[in-house]
Protein backbone atom coordinates (compact mmCIF):
# COMPACT_ATOMS: atom_id res chain seq x y z
CA UNK A 1 0.00 0.00 0.00
CA UNK A 2 1.26 3.84 -0.80
CA UNK A 3 2.80 5.20 2.08
CA UNK A 4 1.71 8.62 3.93
CA UNK A 5 4.91 11.13 4.23
CA UNK A 6 3.19 14.38 5.00
CA UNK A 7 0.07 14.37 7.36
CA UNK A 8 -1.13 14.11 11.04
CA UNK A 9 -2.88 10.84 11.86
CA UNK A 10 -6.25 10.04 11.27
CA UNK A 11 -8.90 12.59 13.54
CA UNK A 12 -6.13 15.23 13.67
CA UNK A 13 -6.02 18.29 11.80
CA UNK A 14 -4.05 18.38 8.79
CA UNK A 15 -0.90 19.68 8.92
CA UNK A 16 2.66 18.86 7.42
CA UNK A 17 4.72 16.76 9.35
CA UNK A 18 8.46 18.07 9.69
CA UNK A 19 10.50 14.77 9.67
CA UNK A 20 13.26 13.52 7.66
CA UNK A 21 11.15 11.03 6.09
CA UNK A 22 8.85 13.70 4.36
CA UNK A 23 9.53 14.18 0.65
CA UNK A 24 9.80 17.59 -1.32
CA UNK A 25 6.74 18.39 -3.07
CA UNK A 26 6.10 17.47 -6.56
CA UNK A 27 4.75 21.31 -7.71
CA UNK A 28 5.67 24.87 -6.19
CA UNK A 29 2.81 26.82 -5.42
CA UNK A 30 3.25 30.15 -7.34
CA UNK A 31 2.06 33.48 -5.79
CA UNK A 32 1.90 32.48 -2.10
CA UNK A 33 0.03 34.15 0.65
CA UNK A 34 2.71 36.01 3.03
CA UNK A 35 3.82 33.28 5.53
CA UNK A 36 1.54 30.40 3.74
CA UNK A 37 3.56 29.27 1.18
CA UNK A 38 0.10 28.39 -0.85
CA UNK A 39 -1.17 30.54 -3.06
CA UNK A 40 -3.97 33.35 -2.05
CA UNK A 41 -7.32 32.35 -1.58
CA UNK A 42 -10.90 33.97 -3.51
CA UNK A 43 -14.28 33.42 -2.45
CA UNK A 44 -15.17 33.56 -6.55
CA UNK A 45 -12.73 31.91 -9.97
CA UNK A 46 -14.04 32.85 -12.98
CA UNK A 47 -13.69 29.96 -15.48
CA UNK A 48 -10.78 30.75 -17.82
CA UNK A 49 -8.94 28.35 -20.05
CA UNK A 50 -5.99 26.06 -18.47
CA UNK A 51 -5.10 24.03 -21.73
CA UNK A 52 -5.96 24.40 -25.48
CA UNK A 53 -4.34 22.32 -28.08
CA UNK A 54 -5.26 20.63 -31.23
CA UNK A 55 -3.45 17.33 -32.00
CA UNK A 56 -4.05 13.49 -32.48
CA UNK A 57 -5.21 12.01 -29.23
CA UNK A 58 -7.51 12.73 -26.38
CA UNK A 59 -8.57 13.35 -22.80
CA UNK A 60 -9.05 10.93 -20.33
CA UNK A 61 -9.90 11.66 -16.81
CA UNK A 62 -10.33 9.42 -13.17
CA UNK A 63 -11.43 11.04 -10.03
CA UNK A 64 -13.43 9.60 -6.71
CA UNK A 65 -14.69 11.07 -3.78
CA UNK A 66 -13.28 11.43 -0.57
CA UNK A 67 -15.91 10.98 2.13
CA UNK A 68 -19.02 8.63 2.69
CA UNK A 69 -22.00 8.13 5.02
CA UNK A 70 -22.21 6.53 8.22
CA UNK A 71 -25.60 6.70 8.96
CA UNK A 72 -28.52 8.37 8.40
CA UNK A 73 -30.11 11.33 10.28
CA UNK A 74 -33.72 11.44 9.22
CA UNK A 75 -36.28 8.26 9.61
CA UNK A 76 -37.18 8.44 5.98
CA UNK A 77 -33.70 8.45 4.86
CA UNK A 78 -32.43 5.31 2.74
CA UNK A 79 -29.66 3.30 4.46
CA UNK A 80 -26.19 4.08 3.15
CA UNK A 81 -25.74 0.54 1.56
CA UNK A 82 -28.21 1.50 -0.57
CA UNK A 83 -27.07 4.61 -1.44
CA UNK A 84 -23.74 2.96 -1.87
CA UNK A 85 -25.83 0.99 -4.63
CA UNK A 86 -27.54 4.33 -6.47
CA UNK A 87 -30.43 5.14 -4.02
CA UNK A 88 -31.59 9.22 -4.07
CA UNK A 89 -30.35 10.22 -1.10
CA UNK A 90 -28.77 14.43 0.35
CA UNK A 91 -25.36 14.52 2.31
CA UNK A 92 -27.21 16.98 4.12
CA UNK A 93 -29.56 13.61 5.95
CA UNK A 94 -26.41 11.58 6.58
CA UNK A 95 -23.71 11.70 8.85
CA UNK A 96 -20.63 11.21 7.03
CA UNK A 97 -17.37 9.59 7.17
CA UNK A 98 -14.20 9.56 5.33
CA UNK A 99 -13.14 6.71 2.77
CA UNK A 100 -9.89 5.53 3.42
CA UNK A 101 -8.44 2.60 1.59
CA UNK A 102 -4.90 2.43 2.38
CA UNK A 103 -4.40 1.35 6.10
CA UNK A 104 -2.42 3.93 6.95
CA UNK A 105 -2.80 5.78 10.56
CA UNK A 106 -0.95 9.43 8.79
CA UNK A 107 -3.91 9.57 6.54
CA UNK A 108 -7.84 9.88 7.12
CA UNK A 109 -8.83 9.18 3.77
CA UNK A 110 -7.53 7.74 0.67
CA UNK A 111 -9.22 6.87 -2.74
CA UNK A 112 -8.20 5.47 -5.94
CA UNK A 113 -8.88 4.98 -9.25
CA UNK A 114 -7.34 3.41 -12.19
CA UNK A 115 -5.90 5.85 -15.15
CA UNK A 116 -5.86 4.33 -18.44
CA UNK A 117 -4.12 5.65 -21.80
CA UNK A 118 -4.00 4.20 -25.11
CA UNK A 119 -1.04 2.19 -25.73
CA UNK A 120 1.84 4.15 -27.28
CA UNK A 121 0.22 7.80 -26.17
CA UNK A 122 2.37 10.70 -24.95
CA UNK A 123 0.92 12.86 -22.07
CA UNK A 124 1.22 16.29 -22.75
CA UNK A 125 -0.76 17.97 -19.76
CA UNK A 126 -2.01 16.67 -16.48
CA UNK A 127 -4.13 18.43 -14.12
CA UNK A 128 -5.26 17.01 -10.56
CA UNK A 129 -8.75 18.82 -8.79
CA UNK A 130 -9.03 18.49 -5.25
CA UNK A 131 -12.26 19.96 -2.96
CA UNK A 132 -14.63 19.66 -0.62
CA UNK A 133 -16.88 21.00 2.51
CA UNK A 134 -14.57 22.34 5.33
CA UNK A 135 -17.37 23.11 8.08
CA UNK A 136 -19.45 20.08 9.23
CA UNK A 137 -19.50 18.23 12.23
CA UNK A 138 -16.30 20.06 12.57
CA UNK A 139 -14.27 22.16 11.40
CA UNK A 140 -11.48 21.68 9.09
CA UNK A 141 -8.69 24.24 8.88
CA UNK A 142 -8.34 26.63 5.30
CA UNK A 143 -5.05 26.42 5.57
CA UNK A 144 -4.62 23.09 4.24
CA UNK A 145 -6.73 23.16 1.50
CA UNK A 146 -3.94 23.91 -1.02
CA UNK A 147 -2.09 20.66 -0.01
CA UNK A 148 -3.03 16.93 -1.15
CA UNK A 149 -1.24 13.71 -0.90
CA UNK A 150 -0.63 11.43 -4.45
CA UNK A 151 0.70 8.10 -4.82
CA UNK A 152 1.43 6.96 -8.52
CA UNK A 153 1.12 2.93 -9.34
CA UNK A 154 3.22 1.25 -7.03
CA UNK A 155 4.96 4.36 -5.73
CA UNK A 156 4.24 6.29 -2.48
CA UNK A 157 2.62 9.63 -1.42
CA UNK A 158 4.18 12.78 -2.78
CA UNK A 159 3.00 15.75 -1.33
CA UNK A 160 1.19 18.20 -4.21
CA UNK A 161 1.07 21.71 -3.60
CA UNK A 162 -1.59 23.87 -5.53
CA UNK A 163 -0.06 25.92 -8.30
CA UNK A 164 -2.60 28.94 -8.86
CA UNK A 165 -5.48 30.68 -6.41
CA UNK A 166 -7.19 28.86 -4.37
CA UNK A 167 -11.38 28.77 -4.41
CA UNK A 168 -12.86 29.11 -1.14
CA UNK A 169 -15.88 30.53 -0.40
CA UNK A 170 -17.42 30.47 3.56
CA UNK A 171 -21.35 31.53 3.30
CA UNK A 172 -24.55 29.88 3.74
CA UNK A 173 -23.64 27.01 6.27
CA UNK A 174 -20.94 25.73 4.03
CA UNK A 175 -16.87 26.13 3.58
CA UNK A 176 -16.22 25.15 0.45
CA UNK A 177 -13.28 25.17 -2.07
CA UNK A 178 -11.24 23.77 -4.88
CA UNK A 179 -7.27 23.85 -5.83
CA UNK A 180 -5.59 22.18 -8.21
CA UNK A 181 -2.04 21.69 -9.34
CA UNK A 182 -0.14 20.72 -12.82
CA UNK A 183 1.17 16.93 -12.26
CA UNK A 184 2.26 16.32 -15.88
CA UNK A 185 5.68 14.84 -15.08
CA UNK A 186 4.22 12.65 -12.32
CA UNK A 187 1.53 11.28 -15.17
CA UNK A 188 4.01 11.51 -17.65
CA UNK A 189 6.43 8.99 -16.23
CA UNK A 190 4.05 7.09 -14.18
CA UNK A 191 0.87 6.59 -16.97
CA UNK A 192 -1.53 3.94 -16.58
CA UNK A 193 -2.47 1.99 -13.53
CA UNK A 194 -4.14 2.68 -9.93
CA UNK A 195 -3.89 5.91 -8.43
CA UNK A 196 -3.91 7.21 -4.87
CA UNK A 197 -4.96 10.50 -3.18
CA UNK A 198 -5.29 11.33 0.37
CA UNK A 199 -5.92 14.00 2.82
CA UNK A 200 -8.34 16.02 0.99
CA UNK A 201 -9.12 18.81 3.56
CA UNK A 202 -12.75 17.77 3.93
CA UNK A 203 -15.09 17.28 7.36
CA UNK A 204 -16.51 14.49 8.60
CA UNK A 205 -20.36 14.51 10.79
CA UNK A 206 -23.43 16.14 9.91
CA UNK A 207 -25.17 19.31 9.16
CA UNK A 208 -27.80 20.77 7.04
CA UNK A 209 -25.16 21.39 4.32
CA UNK A 210 -23.62 18.06 5.05
CA UNK A 211 -20.30 16.47 3.94
CA UNK A 212 -18.80 16.47 0.33
CA UNK A 213 -15.55 16.13 -0.93
CA UNK A 214 -13.59 14.26 -3.75
CA UNK A 215 -10.66 14.77 -6.54
CA UNK A 216 -10.66 14.00 -10.32
CA UNK A 217 -7.54 13.92 -12.65
CA UNK A 218 -7.68 15.22 -16.52
CA UNK A 219 -5.28 13.89 -18.45
CA UNK A 220 -4.43 15.00 -22.22
CA UNK A 221 -2.73 12.73 -24.66
CA UNK A 222 -1.20 12.50 -27.72
CA UNK A 223 -1.80 9.35 -29.76
CA UNK A 224 -0.66 9.43 -33.65
CA UNK A 225 -3.73 6.44 -34.02
CA UNK A 226 -6.28 8.71 -32.80
CA UNK A 227 -8.45 11.26 -34.98
CA UNK A 228 -7.05 15.02 -34.78
CA UNK A 229 -9.42 16.93 -32.29
CA UNK A 230 -9.77 20.05 -30.31
CA UNK A 231 -8.73 19.63 -26.64
CA UNK A 232 -9.53 22.31 -24.08
CA UNK A 233 -9.43 22.68 -20.57
CA UNK A 234 -10.98 24.90 -18.21
CA UNK A 235 -11.52 25.78 -14.81
CA UNK A 236 -12.66 28.13 -11.60
CA UNK A 237 -15.02 28.25 -8.76
CA UNK A 238 -18.81 29.22 -9.89
CA UNK A 239 -21.73 29.32 -7.17
CA UNK A 240 -24.93 27.76 -9.44
CA UNK A 241 -28.58 28.08 -8.06
CA UNK A 242 -29.90 29.64 -4.97
CA UNK A 243 -29.24 33.45 -5.43
CA UNK A 244 -27.21 32.94 -8.89
CA UNK A 245 -29.53 30.55 -10.43
CA UNK A 246 -27.59 30.24 -13.71
CA UNK A 247 -23.73 30.29 -15.12
CA UNK A 248 -22.39 29.95 -18.84
CA UNK A 249 -19.27 28.99 -19.56
CA UNK A 250 -18.30 29.66 -23.61
CA UNK A 251 -15.32 27.89 -24.60
CA UNK A 252 -13.87 29.82 -27.67
CA UNK A 253 -11.30 29.59 -29.89
CA UNK A 254 -12.39 25.72 -31.15
CA UNK A 255 -12.57 24.75 -34.59
CA UNK A 256 -14.72 21.06 -34.55
CA UNK A 257 -15.70 20.17 -37.90
CA UNK A 258 -19.42 19.49 -38.77
CA UNK A 259 -21.19 16.47 -37.44
CA UNK A 260 -17.87 15.88 -35.08
CA UNK A 261 -18.25 13.63 -32.03
CA UNK A 262 -17.26 15.12 -28.77
CA UNK A 263 -17.68 14.54 -25.20
CA UNK A 264 -17.38 16.89 -21.87
CA UNK A 265 -16.36 16.28 -18.89
CA UNK A 266 -17.47 18.36 -15.31
CA UNK A 267 -16.26 18.63 -11.88
CA UNK A 268 -18.99 19.88 -9.72
CA UNK A 269 -19.66 19.48 -5.31
CA UNK A 270 -22.55 19.47 -3.64
CA UNK A 271 -25.21 18.47 -6.29
CA UNK A 272 -28.05 16.09 -4.67
CA UNK A 273 -29.30 12.95 -6.11
CA UNK A 274 -33.15 13.04 -6.48
CA UNK A 275 -33.60 17.12 -6.10
CA UNK A 276 -34.71 18.37 -9.21
CA UNK A 277 -33.57 21.72 -10.45
CA UNK A 278 -29.54 21.22 -11.81
CA UNK A 279 -29.30 21.07 -15.61
CA UNK A 280 -26.80 21.57 -18.29
CA UNK A 281 -27.42 22.43 -22.06
CA UNK A 282 -24.50 23.25 -24.72
CA UNK A 283 -25.18 25.43 -27.60
CA UNK A 284 -23.08 26.39 -30.62
CA UNK A 285 -22.95 29.08 -32.41
CA UNK A 286 -26.38 30.13 -33.60
CA UNK A 287 -27.67 26.92 -33.13
CA UNK A 288 -30.02 25.66 -30.80
CA UNK A 289 -29.01 24.86 -26.82
CA UNK A 290 -28.82 20.75 -26.63
CA UNK A 291 -29.59 19.29 -23.17
CA UNK A 292 -26.51 17.16 -21.58
CA UNK A 293 -28.39 14.21 -20.18
CA UNK A 294 -27.69 10.24 -20.22
CA UNK A 295 -29.06 7.22 -18.20
CA UNK A 296 -26.62 8.36 -15.28
CA UNK A 297 -27.20 12.23 -15.41
CA UNK A 298 -30.82 12.99 -15.88
CA UNK A 299 -32.67 16.13 -17.62
CA UNK A 300 -33.22 17.67 -14.19
CA UNK A 301 -30.90 16.16 -11.65
CA UNK A 302 -27.77 16.94 -13.60
CA UNK A 303 -25.60 17.39 -10.85
CA UNK A 304 -26.60 13.90 -8.76
CA UNK A 305 -23.39 12.59 -7.20
CA UNK A 306 -22.08 10.63 -9.62
CA UNK A 307 -18.69 9.79 -11.54
CA UNK A 308 -19.70 8.48 -14.74
CA UNK A 309 -18.53 8.33 -18.10
CA UNK A 310 -21.02 8.54 -21.05
CA UNK A 311 -23.96 7.26 -19.02
CA UNK A 312 -21.97 4.37 -17.47
CA UNK A 313 -20.23 4.15 -13.61
CA UNK A 314 -16.91 5.23 -14.51
CA UNK A 315 -14.83 1.61 -14.15
CA UNK A 316 -11.68 1.06 -11.71
CA UNK A 317 -12.76 3.05 -8.83
CA UNK A 318 -11.99 1.89 -5.18
CA UNK A 319 -13.87 2.42 -3.56
CA UNK A 320 -16.82 2.42 -6.42
CA UNK A 321 -19.97 4.40 -4.69
CA UNK A 322 -22.78 4.86 -6.82
CA UNK A 323 -23.91 7.94 -4.85
CA UNK A 324 -21.22 9.85 -4.24
CA UNK A 325 -23.29 12.46 -1.86
CA UNK A 326 -22.48 15.40 -2.98
CA UNK A 327 -19.12 15.01 -5.69
CA UNK A 328 -19.87 14.63 -9.32
CA UNK A 329 -17.01 14.00 -11.76
CA UNK A 330 -18.79 12.74 -15.25
CA UNK A 331 -18.39 12.97 -18.93
CA UNK A 332 -21.32 13.66 -21.42
CA UNK A 333 -21.80 13.13 -25.10
CA UNK A 334 -22.22 16.26 -26.90
CA UNK A 335 -22.29 15.31 -30.72
CA UNK A 336 -25.93 16.28 -30.67
CA UNK A 337 -24.63 19.70 -30.69
CA UNK A 338 -21.84 19.85 -33.27
CA UNK A 339 -23.66 18.79 -36.36
CA UNK A 340 -22.82 21.78 -37.76
CA UNK A 341 -19.30 21.98 -36.24
CA UNK A 342 -18.60 24.95 -33.90
CA UNK A 343 -16.33 27.55 -33.33
CA UNK A 344 -17.12 28.15 -29.85
CA UNK A 345 -19.09 26.54 -27.31
CA UNK A 346 -21.55 27.94 -24.62
CA UNK A 347 -22.30 25.59 -21.27
CA UNK A 348 -25.23 27.22 -19.73
CA UNK A 349 -25.63 25.62 -15.80
CA UNK A 350 -28.55 26.34 -13.33
CA UNK A 351 -28.76 24.75 -9.82
CA UNK A 352 -31.67 24.48 -7.60
CA UNK A 353 -32.14 26.43 -4.05
CA UNK A 354 -29.44 24.81 -2.71
CA UNK A 355 -27.22 25.02 -5.34
CA UNK A 356 -23.57 23.15 -6.20
CA UNK A 357 -20.06 24.50 -7.13
CA UNK A 358 -18.86 24.25 -10.75
CA UNK A 359 -15.38 23.55 -10.69
CA UNK A 360 -14.10 22.66 -13.95
CA UNK A 361 -15.15 21.77 -17.56
CA UNK A 362 -13.02 20.00 -20.74
CA UNK A 363 -14.16 18.82 -24.16
CA UNK A 364 -12.93 16.91 -27.04
CA UNK A 365 -14.40 16.83 -30.04
CA UNK A 366 -13.15 16.20 -34.01
CA UNK A 367 -11.11 19.00 -35.39
CA UNK A 368 -12.47 20.60 -38.54
CA UNK A 369 -9.57 19.95 -41.17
Amino acid sequence: MPRSTGFAARGVRCALLCTALSLAPITAAAAPAPGSGLPAETSRIPFTQRYHAVHHGGIVRVANSATTCRTPKKASAASCDALRRGADGANGDYDMFYADLDADPNTYNSTRANLTLPEDSEVRYARLYWGGNLRVGEQKPPKDNGRVLIAEPGGRYKEVLADTRIAHRDADGKDAYQASADITPLVRDSRSGLWTVAQVNVAMGHSAAGSWGGWTLVVAYENEREPLRELALWDGFETVGGTQPAREVTLGGLGIGARSAGRAGIVAYDGDRGTRGDTVTVRAPGRAPVPLTDPANPRTDAMNSTITDLGRPLAGLRPAYRNTLGYDSDVLDIAPALGAGAKALTFRFTGEENGFFLGALFVQADARR
